[in-house]
């Protein structure tokens, strides 16, 4: 089990979170494309609504590069003395994100090249979700690093191969 994760992992964490935060932030684009299709059965084409389709895909190609790596290498231990309970809350935690940020991609392309409703319907719902759990993510990470006092935000900062 290795002890650190590598550097290629590291920055697959945080492309992910940043391409993830921009398609939070510039989803009006592809929304208004969407809603123009299911209206009028066409609809303007713009820069924004490009680059939420091209960095879905793309957030899913470097989701599943993560997950081969996670699969064939592993990943590092939990803190040793931290409770059951918030074990876990981790392991749960990131089998759900990473079950996310395979299934809102996903559903985003069934929506936008299917042109179903209800695929957008759930990619509406599962991005919500992602927004809650990346907060979760979020907020355990810093309770480790400043309540529990761990290393574990350290992991993700820090290669250790």
């Amino acid at each position: 089990m290795p002890h650190g994760y590598t550097r290629t992992q590291i920055i697959l964490h945080w492309l992910i979170f940043a391409l993830i935060l921009a398609q939070f932030v510039f989803h009006d684009g592809i929304s208004d494309a969407f809603e123009d299709l299911e209206r009028s059965g066409t609809f303007t084409g713009t820069p924004l609504m490009a680059q939420h389709i091209f960095t879905g895909i793309l957030i899913l190609g470097l989701v599943v590069w993560r997950l081969v790596i996670r699969l064939r290498r592993g990943a590092p231990p939990l803190p040793e003395n931290e409770p059951a309970m918030l074990k876990l809350a981790a392991h749960g935690t990131h089998i759900a994100l990473y079950l996310l940020m395979v299934l809102v991609p996903v559903s985003g392309m069934v929506a936008w090249f299917g042109a179903s409703g209800d695929a957008a319907d759930a990619h509406e719902i599962m991005k919500s979700v992602l927004l809650v759990l990346v907060a979760l993510h979020v907020a355990g990470a810093l309770v480790q690093k400043f309540v529990l006092k761990t290393n574990v935000l350290s992991r993700m900062v820090k290669p250790n191969p």
